[in-house]
């Protein structure tokens, strides 16, 4: 834990079940909105869509819909939706849906008024690295996901697909303004996606407890989210409609946001990113799933102290046990929770992953994601990479 930190939160989180009612009371950042989503038909099906414009009308703002983000987003539409936004006169963005839409939002809502292409501003991989100088457009973020907890936190993913580069960004003015989170329109997620997502937050909140800038908020942030994952994932999956689990696994994801807000993940996102970033189809919750036991096994086994805790948010039994068995009580229970949620028997070869791209992808994360790298609390080799991805083909 660093004793030696900043920490910086300043978006509104306003929360709880149905919240989206009230949204024609809350004071918004401007007077046209570009409504960034999905290309699926969720929002509209549901009827989430008509009601967020319904409230928005009633507060006297404008929309503009954009609705062509993919699960995993690319940098070609955060253009289309910012130069839609210049045509329109948008003056805030909002990213409602889960956090490919609302990752896509903050990246649109530094285009809008800055100049070049996305890509000159990140800072790795084959960015440039310029400073983003023009004012960035304020976000306002609506999750209809438990998952990436992007609304509470600066940090937005986009692909470049022609160099298969999958990369975070994330400054501060690209923290949202405003963050809705509303439970009630998270029960109309499937049982697998609302897995994955559970998963993702999971994660995000263990991985940001392990890494070497955890401060304390962070700690305390990281050990509640994975414990109330623990509790209520299961309880999502199986009753959709459970609201207190939802709510839960709402607040968890949030947090985990917030985690990633005071401390950050580490290269088990490296190593997901580079996945679909070679293979797009992958769902990310479900990548990050697919290559935790032989990662966190690795990292248990090499640097256990930090895993203890954990396995006791985790409810593990750890009376008698040594460090380096206290801290392989973390990967059984972790095997456990995949299980519990149905994604016990998921493996790279069912998304079609190639074994002799392994060597790439394993490049590819140092590439793109190497910082990562260095918050690690053990080092990882190449071949250690490329060994994980193995362990999580078969």
């Amino acid at each position: 834990m660093s004793l030696s930190f900043e920490y910086h939160m300043p978006t509104r989180i306003i929360f709880g079940a149905g919240k989206l009612n009230e949204l024609d009371k809350i004071s918004m950042p401007g007077r046209h909105a570009l409504v960034v989503m999905t290309s699926g038909q969720s929002m509209k099906r549901y009827g989430y869509l008509d009601k967020l414009i319904a409230s928005l009308t009633q507060a006297d703002i404008q929309t503009t819909v954009f609705a062509k983000v993919l699960a995993n987003p690319v940098v070609e539409h955060v253009h289309e939706a910012a130069e839609i936004a210049r045509q329109q006169g948008c003056d805030f963005i909002i990213g409602f849906g889960g956090g490919s839409a609302v990752d896509t939002a903050k990246s649109v809502a530094v285009m809008v008024n800055n100049p070049g292409d996305y890509w000159d501003y990140i800072g790795t991989g084959s960015g440039k690295g310029k400073a983003v100088e023009a004012p960035v457009l304020p976000i306002v973020a609506i999750p209809t996901t438990a998952g990436t907890g992007t609304e509470s936190d600066p940090w937005t993913v986009i692909t470049k697909t022609d160099s298969k580069e999958k990369i975070g960004f994330g400054i501060p003015e690209t923290f949202p303004q405003i963050a809705l989170v509303d439970p009630e329109l998270m029960v109309s997620v499937p049982p697998k996606l609302t897995a994955y997502q559970g998963m993702d937050a999971f994660f995000h909140a263990a991985e940001g407890y392990l890494a070497s800038i955890a401060q304390p908020a962070s700690e305390l942030y990281s050990l509640d989210s994975v414990a109330r994952i623990q509790q209520y994932l299961p309880r999502a999956v199986t009753q959709g409609d459970d609201i207190e689990a939802r709510s839960q696994l709402a607040w968890a994801s949030t947090q985990s946001g917030m985690v990633e807000s005071t401390s950050c993940v580490i290269s088990h996102h490296s190593l997901e990113h580079a996945l679909s970033a070679y293979y797009p189809d992958v769902p990310h919750g479900a990548g990050l799933v697919m290559l935790s036991i032989p990662y966190f096994t690795f990292m248990a086994n090499h640097a256990p102290s930090r895993f203890v805790p954990l396995a006791k948010a985790m409810g593990a039994e750890l009376t008698g046990l040594t460090e380096q068995q206290q801290a392989l009580a973390f990967v059984e229970k972790l095997k456990q929770l995949i299980a519990d949620v149905g994604l016990a028997d998921l493996r790279l070869r069912d998304f079609d992953v190639k074994r002799e791209d392994m060597d790439a992808m394993a490049q590819n994360a140092f590439d793109t994601m190497g910082f990562l790298f260095d918050l690690d609390p053990h080092p990882l080799t190449k071949e250690d990479i490329v060994a994980i991805y193995e362990a999580s083909y078969a």
